[in-house]
């Protein structure tokens, strides 16, 4: 169901770089602050290829200084093209948000592009006409693959970590620490035995987008104007295929983590306007010292109802009131808080939700941090989904509510990059 065949890289030269100061995180998740601090941290910041230094320039931007900055580095041999094919194994160390230590091992390749009718590739979220048309301008300008999509692939005997040892014992490329403190090592398989094993292994599995959808249909639209331009190239053509990274969903490293919600105006209901509009659902109370003690109290009062519909609700008080109620279909929490709750108990529909009238802070503290700052009128906190949801909603073709999900750790630009149009 999946092809993924082996490439050669363009990668920065560790002998040339710091390899850890011009890594940086997906373009989507950079801040406009952050943009211009990364922008000036190192000249060869791999952020000069993926945005505009400045948020205003971005609308009137054609990309082709990205262009020029990718011959240039090039030419000054600080990017290098790797003349032999492979799979490029990635191993990342990290500390989950519990503390633990935690590895994520997955391999960066290129996968024949599918439209998702044919189910090989299968989304989870639906995405924006905007960021498609500025990454097509990227594309088009550029002729590359600057950043990966990220994939999760079903494994619970996780068979690929086998394939990929012999690659880390024996072919490691560059060894980075990111700015969120996640060590990677990338690696090179590239043995035709063990990248053909790799490409066999992949070949039955169905894959799930989990960043990147924008990235993934602008490169269907890049194929599909492609294919119009170039009508004899053929089904190996290059830009028949994109530049992915894959991860077992099932593995101990991979995390899928809550996106909690903040309201921003809506009023927050007392105990009685709670219990009025929520029938049926159990509620409970937890004292609150501040917004630092809101992962501990989650984590004793919310976690152990992951078997439930469960959330808990923050509304600067100093009092959590935990939320649940029998989880008796296959409903995930994540709709019905949507529909029972944030439409329900506050009355945002489905058009004020997309028009703006939720936030998405990154973690629990910072949900809680923001509503003291007089950002919000109440946090709304969830359990995170499972693997077995994210498969079971799109195996049937269905996406999840927006922002459902957050996958850790985010998958950072830089390791590796991909010529479009080179046949290594």
């Amino acid at each position: 169901m999946s092809e993924l065949r082996p490439f050669g890289a363009l990668r920065y030269d560790p002998a040339r770089v710091d390899l850890g100061r011009v890594l940086v995180p997906p373009y989507d998740v950079i801040s406009p602050e952050d943009r211009s601090r990364l922008w000036e941290r190192d000249p060869h910041c791999a952020i000069r290829l993926e945005l505009t230094k400045d948020v205003a320039a971005e609308a009137a931007a054609d990309y082709a200084d990205v262009r020029e900055t990718l011959a240039r580095w090039r030419d000054e041999r600080v990017l290098r093209l790797d003349a032999k094919p492979g799979f490029y194994g990635l191993r990342t160390r990290f500390t989950a948000p519990d503390g633990a230590q935690r590895v994520r091992e997955g391999c960066f390749g290129l996968l024949r592009l599918e439209d998702y009718e044919k189910r090989s590739v299968r989304p989870h979220e639906r995405t924006l006409a905007g960021p498609k048309a500025d990454r097509l301008k990227m594309m088009q300008a550029t002729d590359a693959n600057l950043s990966s999509v990220f994939l999760l692939y079903e494994d619970r005997d996780d068979g690929l970590a086998a394939l990929l040892e012999s690659g880390f014992e024996k072919s490691v490329l560059a060894e980075a620490t990111d700015e969120a403190g996640a060590q990677h090592t990338l690696m090179r398989l590239d043995e035709p035995d063990a990248a053909q094993a790799v490409a066999d292994y992949f070949a039955p599995r169905p894959l799930v987008i989990a960043d990147g959808h924008h990235r993934y249909e602008t490169a269907l639209e890049y194929r599909n104007l492609q294919r119009r331009a170039h009508p004899d190239a053929g089904p190996d053509a290059p830009f028949e295929f994109l530049l992915v990274y894959v991860a077992n969903a099932w593995a101990e490293g991979s995390l899928l983590l809550p996106i909690h919600r903040l309201i921003l105006q809506a009023p927050a209901p007392d105990d009685a306007g709670w219990r009025a509009r929520l029938p049926g659902w159990e509620m409970q109370s937890v004292r609150l010292s501040g917004p630092d003690a809101v992962p501990e109290a989650l984590e004793t009062h919310l976690a152990p109802l992951a078997d439930r519909h469960a959330f808990a609700a923050d509304d600067a008080t100093g009092t959590l009131r935990v939320f649940a109620r029998p989880a008796s279909d296959e409903d995930l929490s994540v709709r019905v808080i949507h529909r029972e709750v944030i439409d329900g108990v506050f009355g945002l529909d489905e058009a004020a939700v997309r028009g703006g009238a939720i936030a998405y802070p990154k973690s629990a503290v910072q949900t809680a941090r923001d509503l003291r700052a007089g950002q919000g009128t109440v946090a709304l906190y969830l359990n995170p989904l499972l693997p077995d949801d994210v498969f079971r909603v799109t195996a049937a073709g269905d996406v999840l509510p927006q922002k459902s999900t957050f996958f850790a750790p985010k998958l950072p630009t830089g390791l590796v990059f991909r010529l479009i149009g080179d046949a290594a």
